[in-house]
């Protein structure tokens, strides 16, 4: 068994205590950390007073709601979110995405599938091989990456991206001109299959176009290339 410091911790914001038990007991069972909360506000000043490695949370809590406690977490904290719901449509999944998720898993869902999206997202963010073949820094004109730390610049203004963000951006820069299909980028960024209805690359992509520009970088810098995928010039 890892020591507690090595097993990653996990914040479970559910309101379903049956729901929120059965997650915490699967995650226990296999190693990890877990630390329950039943609705919104109690969830986020979870999540702003502990370090966790991941948090799994549902939209339709108790006092705020999901994409209230997402918003207001990202204003301080870039910790992985995973959302849980059971609205399924497009809109709240684009809704999520526009508030910083980094994965969106719609309710009913197996356990099996949450266990493989839960250690996808923590193989991007806590570190996989492949990550570690990188170089740790990548530097291209203003705009400057620093793996380890997910610290992104522009200039001298800093740039706060989710570790989806980032690890989209820092995959662009390191094919710098050359334009990556979304097939390609969905099993390296998002490490699932892509589908022409999964939109959630393009909010990503979406956002972090919008605070590097924020930050004085040129919109076209970071271009769609429509039919084909991404490229960053």
């Amino acid at each position: 068994m890892l020591a507690d410091s090595r097993r990653p911790h996990v914040l479970v914001i559910e309101d379903d205590r049956m729901l929120n038990g059965q997650i915490a007991r699967l995650l226990e069972d296999r190693g990890y950390r877990t630390h329950q909360c039943y609705e919104g506000e109690s969830g986020l000043m979870s999540a702003l007073s502990h370090c966790f490695d991941l948090i799994l949370l549902d939209v339709l809590l108790p006092k705020l709601d999901g994409f209230e406690v997402l918003q207001q977490l990202r204003k301080t904290r870039q910790t992985p979110v995973m959302m849980l719901t059971a609205c399924g449509a497009e809109e709240a999944r684009i809704r999520g995405y526009q508030r910083g998720a980094d994965d969106y898993l719609p309710k009913p869902f197996g356990f099996t599938e949450l266990q493989l999206r839960i250690e996808a997202l923590l193989r991007r963010t806590l570190g996989t091989t492949e990550q570690r073949a990188d170089p740790d820094e990548q530097h291209i004109g203003p705009l400057k990456l620093e793996r380890h730390s997910l610290a992104v610049r522009y200039d001298d203004t800093a740039v706060t991206l989710t570790p989806i963000q980032f690890r989209l951006l820092w995959v662009l820069l390191l094919h710098q001109g050359e334009v990556l299909n979304k097939p390609y980028l969905y099993q390296l960024v998002l490490e699932r299959e892509y589908s022409r209805y999964d939109r959630s690359l393009d909010m990503h992509l979406s956002r972090v176009r919008r605070k590097l520009v924020e930050a004085g970088m040129a919109s076209d810098r970071l271009q769609t290339i429509h039919g084909k995928g991404y490229r960053f010039l």
